[in-house]
């Protein structure tokens, strides 16, 4: 016999109710051996089942899952109505609704404060609370369970999910086990049973975490991996194909339907919208800038802006901003609000990513499904594919400027010897206006290599531009460029051209616009030799250049041209994400043996409350 049992009879026998039963002598031996036998070995068996049955729940399920199907065996075994979940959350101070068996989350206040409730009670002392008349518990506010559920009484039962890394908090929360009984009375074995249970939750939690370890570092590997396999391609990185590779590796982290990697300028004043998914032209207005003070959600995430963090509708930490409700949350501007609603967007989370310890990226995540709560690990995966996506636009812009140094500085090589050259002669025969012409083309094109090294951080300023004396200027550079590749027999033809048109943008797009359509229609006219010819003209609303060149394509390689797709390079590439950026256009027209390239960018009206200093060149 258990030494336990053994005891229990003893005390039993002593009871003043149990000395006056009138029992054969081998009563209490028989007693002893049917409950040991059958009702401690029944219950137990039960007891250890429901617990193995909580500790093996399938780690792949999210932990509300987990919970929900941890609060069913609970109520089966407690033969009790139904349970809920709450968790404590330490940023906003509140508990979270986390699950309830039968699940009945869209009828559930999504939080409930911790000071004055039964759930923020029991998270408080860690102890039970028993609830045997739900009406007349004041802590309890919302009356309308009884009515709804039909339920009376309650048993809330304290959980705690050890923290698993150092750097974690404990996970503290409350089961809500609900009775039909009114005034029911709870046992000390249903309080200990519950308290076992909930206890062994943190088994399934600790699988749950080891496999998410796992999944997460194996998510990592194939992040880098994409990376370096944009890294390694003939035409360089490219952050709309970085992109495409990448974030379909988070969709079983988030319905996503959108993500974007925002830059913030230095002033704190405005942030640029660096790269976006799904690359569709409306959506993401690559290169645009934003002001912050637009945008509530910017001006908190930059700390911009003091958070009261008493709204239910967003989550505020110094790891993201987490907005569950974006038509309710008072830091959606209206405007993105109307976009939400549009694209059906239910839940937004802002990722900032620091450098020395100010924010100079974050990341935007904009999922279908309304998210309450993200995972310390999800959170980590975001922040490492930030911080990876913010060294893939380094390597862009590093690949786009080393492309671009290629005309200038072939050019500034061409013109040095040429300048060598003419000072070797004579003094009295010196043609001291072409050496002046030599040297404004070095200062020219040596200051334009400054600026491409410069423009891997920044663009300048905007100015308002002649657009053909842009265009000249950067087909003599080509001409130059010819010229040291030894290419013949290309007949170079300028114009007609409109020296009245005029453009507003940063002169460092339009320079690399054109030196990269020059640079592709010289290499595309047939070894036999050819033309290459420029114009420009206005027409309507646009600013227009032409760039053609003797030979023809056929259809299929225009469209994709027309997509910014060429056969090798990054030249298209860098080309048509700048005229996106400004809201430009690109035609290709074929005929004749010719090929055009038709640039329009929207022309410059003369405005004298304009901001812009002009500086036309």
């Amino acid at each position: 016999m258990l030494a336990y049992l053994d005891r229990l009879l003893k005390e039993i026998r002593h009871e003043p109710w149990a000395k006056g039963i009138p029992v054969e002598e081998n009563f209490w031996e028989l007693l002893d051996e049917w409950i040991e036998q059958y009702a401690f070995s029944d219950f137990l068996g039960q007891l250890a089942q429901k617990i193995d049955e909580i500790v093996d729940i399938d780690p792949d399920l999210s932990e509300p899952q987990i919970l929900e199907r941890a609060t069913k065996y609970m109520v089966s075994f407690l033969n009790a109505h139904s349970a809920s979940i709450r968790i404590y959350d330490p940023q906003t101070e509140q508990m979270l609704s986390y699950g309830s068996y039968p699940s009945e989350e869209k009828l559930r206040e999504t939080v409930i404060p911790l000071e004055g409730s039964i759930a923020g009670e029991v998270v408080k002392t860690r102890t039970p609370c028993l609830v045997p008349n739900i009406i007349d518990e004041k802590r309890y506010l919302n009356k309308n369970v009884i009515h709804r559920k039909a339920v009376h009484s309650l048993m809330a039962i304290p959980f705690e999910i050890p923290r698993f890394f150092p750097g974690e908090r404990d996970t503290v929360g409350v089961i809500q086990i609900y009775y039909e009984e009114k005034n029911r009375t709870f046992t000390s074995l249903e309080i200990q049973v519950s308290d076992i249970m909930a206890r062994r939750l943190s088994f399934a939690i600790a699988r749950k975490k080891i496999l998410s370890l796992y999944r997460t570092n194996e998510k990592k590997e194939k992040i880098v991996q994409h990376i370096f396999k944009a890294l390694g391609a003939r035409g360089g990185i490219k952050m709309k194909e970085v992109f495409n590779r990448v974030i379909p590796e988070l969709a079983d982290i988030v319905q996503l339907q959108s993500c974007a990697l925002f830059s913030v300028t230095e002033d704190y004043k405005n942030v640029i919208l660096e790269a976006g998914y799904p690359d569709i032209e409306g959506y993401h207005n690559i290169g645009m800038a934003f002001p912050i003070r637009n945008e509530p959600a910017f001006e908190v995430l930059l700390t911009l802006r003091e958070y009261s963090g008493t709204s239910a509708y967003e989550i505020v930490t110094s790891s993201y901003l987490h907005v569950v409700a974006p038509q309710r949350s008072e830091l959606i501007s209206e405007n993105l609000k109307r976009f939400s609603s549009l694209h059906n967007i239910n839940s937004i989370l802002y990722i900032p990513l620091n450098v020395s310890g100010e924010t100079s990226h974050f990341l935007t995540f904009e999922a279908l499904d309304q998210r309450k709560r993200y995972r310390d690990d999800e959170i980590n995966i975001f922040l490492f594919l930030g911080r990876e996506l913010m060294k893939a636009q380094k390597m862009e812009r590093l690949d786009d400027a080393l492309h671009d140094f290629k005309n200038p500085a072939i050019a500034t090589a061409g013109f040095a010897r040429r300048l060598k050259k003419l000072l070797e002669k004579d003094e009295s025969e010196l043609p001291m206006e072409q050496i002046r012409n030599y040297v404004d083309i070095l200062l020219e094109e040596t200051s334009r290599l400054q600026e491409l090294a410069l423009s891997i951080y920044q663009v300048g300023k905007k100015h308002i531009l002649n657009l053909t004396e842009i265009l000249k200027r950067r087909f003599s550079v080509n001409k130059e460029a010819i010229k040291e590749q030894l290419k013949q027999n290309i007949t170079l033809k300028e114009g007609p051209f409109d020296f009245g048109v005029k453009v507003c943008c940063y002169s460092m797009h339009l320079e690399r616009v054109f030196d990269n359509l020059l640079n592709n229609a010289t290499k595309a006219i047939p070894s036999k030799g050819g033309e290459l010819a420029i114009s420009t003209y206005a027409c309507g609303q646009w600013a227009c250049a032409e760039i053609s060149n003797t030979g023809a394509i056929c259809e299929e390689d225009r469209l994709r041209l027309m997509e910014g797709e060429g056969q090798e390079g990054r030249g298209l590439y860098i080309t048509y994400r700048i005229i996106r950026l400004l809201k430009g256009k690109i035609e290709i027209q074929t005929g004749d043996n010719m090929t055009t390239f038709v640039v329009r960018v929207p022309l410059y009206k003369d405005n004298k409350k304009s901001s812009i200093n002009p500086a036309i060149k």
